[in-house]
């Protein structure tokens, strides 16, 4: 893989771009903000069977990573020699922004030993110590312990940190980084205005709607549960739009069918966002049961799926967490319930179900609320004034 032009912009991610995961959305504006500052860059990020290895969009060049290597972290390493030999064919990088430590160590590595002077910033949404445990339990602590050591050596020699939430950025601050190291910029929405009905839609039915990922600490378990609770509204289904592919859901769907909603459950796997925003708009409200987990508590998250709701108007019933609260600062923005308790779910879901009134005005200060403070506008000038206050 050789680039064909020399660029100033490095944007790095060890992440599928694109995708229909939530990280993919938050890839694409942070990115292009920085390339619409810089008129132009690189972006390096993970490819698939689907996905080319090169992609020339103007003055943007993608460079993917396409090895299909099963081990995740003989992957991940795979990954980051891969930046580093394309990093020596870039001679005129003026900032590099990455999105993880795979990323990072090359960069950083690649700055101390060629000299060059480039700033560095690391945007944390996540760290993997915190996060592959869900994913990988038999992770020994001996390579947890590596990876901290990575993400210590990422987040101590970055110039710069950005952060969607605020929980994260105290995280940080307890490891020991200075706060004014740290920017807070909250992940945004899209505000869109015209919606179609989905075909495959409940005629005669209400429905409630899940999207997103289905990794543990999301609390889709906490969800179905709920729904065992509800069984009195005959009519009443539960749409999971999943944002990963049909063959990583079985143990859910196995799941569904011992717990008898088969029935009741309605399976949408990695739509366009178009398609999922209508999903998403004729629901009575949609659902975030994130679990009371060291994932959501310790290390913080800025949960997409409530933004992209609200700003659909979409009332949303979310479990009461401090990332959450810093979304939904009252209650006349959604409905929260304590985490990990199905009846106290049930009965909040109950309520917005018998009082369309109330759904209504929720969902209506909810998209006026965004609109007001979390667009994908605003939070790319936000990070376009960032940009320029570290350059000068």
């Amino acid at each position: 893989m050789i680039l064909q032009q020399s660029h100033k912009a490095l944007y790095a991610a060890f992440d599928v771009y694109p995708s229909a995961k939530g990280a993919a959305t938050h890839i694409y504006h942070n990115a292009q903000t920085l390339f619409d500052w810089k008129g132009g860059g690189w972006l390096s990020v993970v490819g698939n069977e689907k996905l080319g290895d090169y992609q020339l969009e103007g003055n943007i060049e993608i460079t993917r990573f396409t090895e299909q290597i099963p081990n995740y972290l003989v992957r991940a390493q795979a990954y980051s020699q891969y930046i580093y030999d394309l990093l020596e064919t870039q001679p005129d990088l003026e900032v590099c922004h990455f999105r993880d430590h795979w990323s990072g160590v090359p960069i950083l590595t690649h700055r101390q030993k060629s000299g060059k002077k480039y700033k560095t910033i690391y945007e944390i949404n996540g760290l993997p110590s915190i996060e592959l445990p869900y994913r990988y339990p038999a992770l020994s602590e001996r390579t947890l312990a590596k990876m901290r050591s990575l993400e210590q050596l990422c987040y101590q020699q970055a110039d710069y940190i950005i952060t969607p939430s605020e929980v994260i950025k105290n995280n940080l601050v307890s490891l020991g980084l200075s706060p004014e190291k740290i920017t807070v910029i909250t992940n945004g929405a899209d505000v869109p205005e015209t919606f179609e009905r989905p075909e495959e839609a409940p005629e005669n039915g209400r429905y409630i709607i899940y999207f997103g990922a289905l990794q543990s600490w999301q609390g889709f378990d906490t969800l179905l549960k709920a729904m065992g609770y509800l069984a009195d509204y005959e009519e009443l289904k539960l749409v999971v739009c999943a944002s990963t592919k049909q063959k990583r859901t079985r143990f859910y769907h196995k799941a569904i069918e011992k717990m008898g909603l088969t029935d009741k459950v309605i399976w949408q796997y990695q739509l366009p966002k178009r398609a999922l925003y209508s999903w998403v708009h004729f629901a009575e409200f949609s659902v975030a049961p994130l679990k009371e987990c060291t994932r959501n508590l310790e290390q913080g998250c800025c949960p997409l799926k409530i933004l992209e709701s609200m700003a659909i108007g979409t009332p949303v019933v979310a479990s009461d967490l401090p990332v959450v609260r810093e979304i939904i600062q009252s209650e006349n923005l959604g409905k929260l319930v304590r985490a990990d308790r199905p009846a106290e779910l049930a009965r909040a879901m109950r309520i917005l179900l018998d009082y369309p009134d109330l759904r209504q005005q929720i969902g209506e200060d909810g998209r006026h609320h965004i609109i007001n403070h979390f667009t994908w506008q605003q939070k790319r000038q936000e990070l376009k004034d960032f940009y320029e206050t570290i350059m000068v």
